[in-house]
């Protein structure tokens, strides 16, 4: 245990269970759990997990992932965090001092901080010398679909054609089950035609399923596989952490798509995580622009054009959720010229799976 000062103290890679509980109970993301802090580091991170305490009780942290990178280049990375109340400017200000001594002992030319906080939100805390806007890695707008009301309201704040794709599904012969690790190699067949079709990239077949075994082994995750006639029509991969389920993968084939398959499986998705607690179902990322196009809102203000289709917020919208949109990201740069290196070097690369 580190003294930040009298009344802080820090420690250095609090015990799992410790460190996914206090996450979960203050509203945390699932990239701030361990299960993605392990995962990361199979596929060519590290993981750090800094907790804040005032006496005995812990009351902020984050977990920073540190990537090598060519030329002697050290990357850091709080991925939708840190998990602290903004306004409580002290003990925020307090990790934040920690969370960059950390990175910069590691070596890191820049901290990247992703925050886990919406546009309004106050961000005085975060104001330090050496901050400045930068894009995200993961989506800035997403669409939170309202699970504290009962399934029958649910269904009826969705699209008239959503519902109705939600029973057509049913009579079309669509079932969804609940998938297994031998179902990866399907999932993963899947994905790689989901992502020529619609043009993004995907991770390595080793990434899903290390992300399978581990967010079912140590948190609420499930595969969700929809088929038909014994044939996988499409799967999407949903993890449950604290109160909030999120849609983190998913893929669906060419064949039998009008009988709506991927309805079926977000239906099924949304009463699986209110019956295990969740009160709002992310559904993970839509196009930057969508914010523009919702309702009451006037300026963009984005930094960035988001790499995500506009036909996903068509598709997710018709699920009847609130279109929201993070603080989005700033960088504490340590090293100006190593980060303007960086900076060349990621404009130049595309195509490149996010997440």
């Amino acid at each position: 245990m580190l003294g930040v000062n009298n009344e802080f103290h820090i420690i250095d890679h609090p015990d799992a269970r410790t460190w996914n509980d206090f996450i979960a109970a203050r509203g945390g993301h699932v990239l701030q759990s361990t299960a993605w802090g392990d995962l990361k580091t199979r596929f060519g991170w590290s993981a750090q997990r800094i907790a804040l305490t005032r006496g005995d009780a812990l009351v902020a942290g984050a977990q920073i992932l540190f990537r090598r990178l060519p030329l002697g280049l050290r990357f850091a990375y709080i991925p939708r965090g840190p998990v602290a109340d903004p306004q409580d400017h002290e003990t925020y200000s307090a990790l934040l001092n920690a969370l960059c001594a950390t990175a910069r002992a590691r070596g890191a030319f820049v901290l990247k901080i992703e925050l886990n906080l919406f546009d309004s939100v106050d961000l005085n805390p975060l104001r330090t010398p050496n901050l400045q806007s930068a894009n995200p890695i993961q989506p800035r707008t997403t669409i939170h679909v309202d699970l504290t009301r009962d399934l029958d309201t649910i269904l009826a704040q969705m699209k008239p054609k959503w519902r109705y794709n939600i029973r057509l599904a049913e009579r079309k012969g669509v079932t969804v089950r609940a998938g297994s690790a031998d179902d990866i190699a399907t999932f993963y067949r899947l994905l790689q035609v989901t992502g020529e079709r619609d043009a993004f990239a995907i991770h390595s077949f080793d990434y899903y399923r290390a992300a399978f075994e581990l967010f079912t082994a140590q948190y609420a995750a499930r595969l969700f596989v929809a088929e038909y006639e014994r044939e996988t029509l499409a799967a999407i991969f949903v993890t449950a952490f604290g109160a909030e389920a999120i849609y983190l993968y998913g893929a669906s084939g060419n064949a039998h798509r009008e009988r709506m398959p991927n309805h079926a499986l977000h239906w099924q998705a949304m009463q699986w995580a209110k019956s295990r607690g969740c009160t709002r179902y992310d559904l993970w990322g839509i196009a930057d622009t969508a914010w523009a196009e919702a309702p009451g809102i006037d300026d963009v203000g984005a930094t960035h054009e988001s790499p995500l289709p506009h036909g996903l917020y068509q598709f997710k919208q018709g699920f009847g959720g609130a279109v929201v949109r993070y603080a989005g990201a700033y960088d504490v740069v340590f090293s100006r010229w190593r980060n303007a290196l960086y900076i060349r070097a990621m404009a130049a690369r595309r195509g490149v799976a996010i997440g």
